[in-house]
């Protein structure tokens, strides 16, 4: 695992330390080696984590001309197979490295090696004699790929901190991806919270030839329910798949493990990582001891199962909550307001002190339909049948109820399907697992103008709307809240630590698989997951398939009235909301009064606030007086609609 970034200067010169610069800001990405290329055209850098052949595959890498150059982040899974077939092409090798893999491939295949590589990547290949680069992101988005464009040149690089090194980027919020962040928690694909700043879309890859852009998919996410599968072909067809992926993800060269929380997916992930690996599994889980969302029980007890080293983390408010999540604040250099940063951060330190590749089950509940959310937009169905006069009274009531400590307690469930009945059913679904809504966000922002978060609906394929409601909204989740919030989560807090993390569900053809299965396969009644649980009903122990569902995150209600009491405080002041020219002071007051008092639970929505301030005080991000801004953003807001 690695972290690149690189930059062309046609027609300009170059500094000879922006490239290092820029490089040494992703150091903990990869601490074993680090290199540089730089041409009169182009400019490239890599840091290293070592994972497979630990003495090659030193970067950036050089064809045995010299004139094709690459940067590489991530594994490539069917390293052996595309060798073989490049061998018989006439190709030979000097290390066992997959980065070597991957540059043969291009020079035969040229962009079609992209849709022939299983893996995580984002790469970055360099062609001197064409005056050509090429930059390439995985089908899903494990692996993050951030671009700016300044001129007839493109800057790229793994995380924003290596972009802000270069001092013609600039800081500047932008309006459009602080409204969706507000309301998702994160900030979808392509955009971000940096103006000029984009993502370059999972499945994707960019062309800069002499000044020229060219953006094209490799691969698309689709949906195709085919109804002649039974629940025990389907069950069948994903235990190939399932064997296929883990095989292949269990290859290292250094110590593995698996992150093991006594879940369902996680618990999966070892059950078949535990058969083929030849050496006793490393597992790793984080428990909040004494609550009810507790899960170290369970991950205890299916390590005891498989006979594992297990080791636990406990995250407690004695632990110090606040440096982490300070330390969030530079590592997440594109904030995320999603609170379960906090125990993968955690989880992640704890794993590295024993293993540098940890394997979990990210993208099991985007394919298989894992989350309540699905639920409730099926409640919420039937509850628009109801006047909505009646609501506004069961609303009002269920308002009354105490806030709770719990992390997700009774009354904000109740609360939040309440108000989730009266918004767009689109936008309900993003409200499930986001914070404010539009109306809120209008008292809130003092910038307006923006597209409803609904309209991300709309982006998907006008096929979307005829493979059934559950299917378009995982069409909607794999797109967006898959690679944009939980692998970017991901990302960050394991990469913070040198740690490389496989999700082996995402393996494209598992993906395509669930594409292909119709919706009573993944849900049914109130039943989620319905395939996946069938699969497993023999394999593991009966407990963790009868146990429901816990989000991984942190009491968020409880923690900011407590122990992140004054971190918070310290944080959103008056000063801080009024200078940053983003919101209203009165109504973040309100907020932050409504929650401290106990007359409502806003963990969540003040979470996200927090982690945006820390963010923009620690990477000192501007934004433009609001008389300044408001005609921009109607113009992106027209433009994006």
């Amino acid at each position: 695992m690695c972290g690149i970034a690189g930059y062309t200067h046609y027609h300009c010169r170059a500094d000879a330390f922006s490239i290092r610069r820029a490089t040494y800001a992703l150091m903990h990405r990869g601490p074993d080696q680090q290199g540089f290329y730089q041409s009169e055209s182009a400019s490239l850098g890599a840091v290293r984590l070592r994972i497979i052949d630990l003495e090659g595959g030193d970067q950036p890498m050089k064809s045995d001309d010299g004139q094709t150059v690459l940067v590489f982040n991530g594994e490539l899974y069917n390293n052996t197979e595309l060798r073989e077939e490049l061998r018989r092409r006439g190709h030979f090798f000097h290390t066992f490295c997959d980065t070597e893999t991957v540059l043969h491939a291009f020079q035969e295949w040229d962009t079609e090696c992209f849709s022939r590589m299983r893996g995580m990547f984002a790469l970055a290949v360099w062609s001197e004699p064409e005056n050509r680069l090429i930059l390439a992101r995985d089908r899903l988005g494990i692996k993050p790929l951030y671009l700016h464009r300044r001129g007839v040149n493109v800057y790229f690089a793994s995380e924003l901190k290596a972009l802000f090194t270069f001092r013609e980027v600039g800081r500047r919020i932008d309006p459009l991806g602080l409204h969706y962040f507000t309301s998702l928690n994160y900030v979808p694909s392509p955009h971000t919270l940096i103006e000029g700043i984009e993502k370059l879309p999972p499945g994707h890859w960019l062309e800069w030839r002499a000044g020229r852009i060219e953006i094209a998919p490799y691969w698309k996410l689709a949906f195709h329910p085919q109804h002649h599968y039974s629940v025990d072909s389907a069950a069948e067809e994903l235990d190939t798949l399932l064997e296929q992926s883990i095989r292949e993800h269990l290859v290292a060269d250094v110590p593995l493990g698996v992150w093991a929380s006594g879940g369902l997916d996680s618990s999966t992930i070892l059950h078949y990582a535990s058969a083929y690996s030849g050496a006793r599994m490393k597992t790793f889980s984080i428990s909040f001891t004494g609550r009810s969302f507790d899960e170290g029980g369970y991950a205890r007890r299916v390590a005891s199962y498989y006979g594992t080293d297990h080791h636990e983390f406990d995250l407690n408010p004695d632990v110090d909550l606040t440096g982490a999540i300070e330390s969030l604040a530079y590592h997440s250099d594109e904030p995320g307001a999603d609170a379960g940063a906090l125990p993968v951060w955690f989880l992640s330190k704890l794993s590295r002190q024993h293993v540098t590749v940890a394997l979990s089950g990210e993208g099991a509940d985007e394919l298989f339909g894992g989350y309540h959310t699905y639920l409730g937009d099926r409640y919420a169905r039937a509850l628009r049948h109801v006047p909505a006069l009646v609501r506004r009274a069961a609303l009002r009531l269920a308002q009354t109820l105490p806030a709770s400590d719990e992390k997700v307690g009774l009354d904000y469930k109740l609360q939040r399907m309440l108000q989730g009945s009266f918004l767009d059913p689109a936008e309900a679904h993003l409200f499930w697992n986001g914070t404010f809504s539009e109306a809120e966000k209008k008292k809130l922002h003092l910038r307006n103008g923006h597209p409803s978060v609904a309209s991300l609906v709309d982006s998907l394929p006008p096929e979307s709307q005829q493979v059934g409601f559950l299917n378009r909204y995982l069409w909607l989740d794999q797109r967006y809240y898959l690679a944009d919030n939980i692998l970017y989560k991901c990302d960050r807090m394991s990469m913070a630590h040198s740690l490389e993390v496989r999700p082996p569900f995402l393996d494209h053809r598992i993906v395509e698989f669930a594409g292909r299965l119709p919706e009573h396969l993944k849900i049914s009644n109130s039943r989620l997951k319905v395939v996946l649980r069938h699969l497993m009903r023999d394999k593991l122990p009966p407990e963790v398939l009868r146990r429901k569902k816990e989000g991984f995150d942190i009491p968020a209600h409880d923690w900011l009235r407590g122990t992140l009491r004054p971190l918070l405080l310290d944080t959103l002041t008056r000063r801080a909301v009024e200078q940053s020219n983003l919101f209203d002071w009165k109504v973040v007051e309100s907020l932050i009064r409504d929650h401290l008092d106990r007359r409502a639970n806003l963990g969540y929505h003040l979470w996200g606030l927090l982690t945006l301030f820390l963010w923009m005080k620690r990477w000192d991000i501007q934004s433009e007086p609001v008389e300044e801004a408001s005609p921009r953003i109607l113009t992106a807001a027209q433009a994006t609609s």
